[in-house]
């Protein structure tokens, strides 16, 4: 076995100072396009050949949408609890912190104020990366929270969605966030402060059938995939074939389900352009 013999002769690196190649140099977009990963950063996260939009998290909507990246964070430290003693492959609580140790996150959202272009904003954003974004408890009460410092402190609120849907873990539990967060939005409603969203790639489920679609105007980023159900479950139900696209964002605001589609560099700019027309203020720059 002499040919497995390992041998130093003729390396002059030591281990220690052996450097890796970094990770993630490079980014390749569903379409085939490469790109460089800081050229894409830089690009807000879309692919400049194809204009394909990458899946970011709270972090980086936060960048985009915060002036100078400054905000505080409300509810920071809410984490979910087992109530229905849930077990699959996993038990629930498990599956929680694997999810906090993978993510640095605490569940599938956060939420903050800051300023935007000037004007303080409160957003609650989504993050995919936490058990498929699902909505369990605590994103219901953080939401319902964010509405209340909205509705407390006068300001607009804009959800960010992305999620596959209510969590199975908190069952039940779950899906009373649907009714939760709706009522919290009827509030802000009736007291005239402005509620944008944001449906984003994927929103699906229980989060489409409440608060992703019940913004004073709902808005998407291009090819985003929004539905409540997927293609096959809708197809089996309905017995017809179902048109190309037919849950894509071009698709649901050629018939009437949103109010426009945003480039994601150019969110900032739209997001506060509505909010001085409804709030009848100067338009800004």
């Amino acid at each position: 076995m002499t040919w497995f013999k390992r041998t130093t002769k003729g390396i002059t690196t030591t281990t220690e100072e052996k450097k890796d190649t970094p990770k993630g140099l490079w980014y390749k977009s569903p379409t085939g396009k490469i790109v460089d990963t800081e050229e894409l950063e830089k690009n807000f996260y879309v692919s400049p050949e194809d204009g394909y939009h990458v899946r970011i998290g709270s972090k980086e909507y936060f960048e985009i949408l915060f002036d100078d990246n400054t905000f505080k964070e409300l509810d920071a430290n809410l984490e979910s609890k087992d109530p229905l003693k849930f077990e699959d492959t996993k038990k629930y609580p498990e599956r929680l912190k694997s999810a906090q140790n993978k993510t640095n996150l605490k569940d599938a959202v956060r939420t903050a104020v800051g300023k935007s272009k000037g004007k303080d904003l409160v957003v609650a954003c989504m993050d995919f990366a936490f058990i498929g974004g699902s909505m369990g408890s605590v994103v219901g009460e953080k939401i319902a929270r964010a509405a209340d410092y909205s509705l407390k402190n006068n300001i607009p609120l804009m959800v960010i969605s992305k999620s596959g849907g209510a969590r199975m873990m908190e069952a039940a539990l779950s899906l009373m966030q649907l009714a939760k967060t709706s009522v919290k939005l009827a509030q802000l409603a009736d007291a005239g402060i402005p509620y944008i969203s944001l449906c984003t790639d994927p929103t699906t489920g229980g989060i489409t059938a409440s608060f992703a679609m019940l913004g004073d105007i709902n808005i998407a980023e291009p090819g985003a995939l929004i539905g409540f159900a997927g293609p096959r479950i809708v197809k089996d139900t309905t017995g017809k074939d179902l048109p190309d696209g037919f849950q894509t964002s071009e698709f649901l605001l050629e018939h009437g389900f949103l109010d426009f589609i945003s480039q994601r560099k150019e969110l900032k700019n739209k997001v506060n352009q509505y909010l001085d027309l409804v709030l009848n203020q100067p338009l800004r720059a």
